[in-house]
């Protein structure tokens, strides 16, 4: 099975036996997510980091003004949608499981 992103926070969700039934209906990594869900000002954040992030080559997620796991949630949100890659001193990472500081770039 394939692994799905999930629609709040953006980390990767891997295919468990238990949602072998409905897998198809999985939208959410877990139950905080679920009651979180995706807000209007979360697509605001995203829309907000990806103009930054445009302006220059390399942008660290610190320096953007919000939440620092909001920013992250919308960031590996833009990643899983193909917009931006992770990288910590130059070099790839996974969004997913990433920590410490970070940068992003359009693609």
């Amino acid at each position: 099975m394939d692994a799905k992103t999930c629609a709040s926070c953006g980390r990767r969700i891997e295919w468990r036996k238990a949602w072998a039934d409905d897998w198809e209906q999985v939208r959410w990594c877990s139950q905080a997510c679920r009651r979180r869900g995706f807000r209007e000002a979360d697509r605001r954040l995203e829309e907000r980091i990806l103009a930054a992030a445009e302006r220059t080559r390399r942008l660290p997620l610190a320096t953007v003004d919000g939440d620092r796991e909001d920013v992250r949630r919308a960031a590996r949100r833009l990643a899983a949608a193909g917009q931006v890659r992770w990288t910590q001193k130059g070099h790839p990472v996974d969004p997913s499981t990433a920590r410490g500081d970070v940068e992003i770039a359009t693609i």
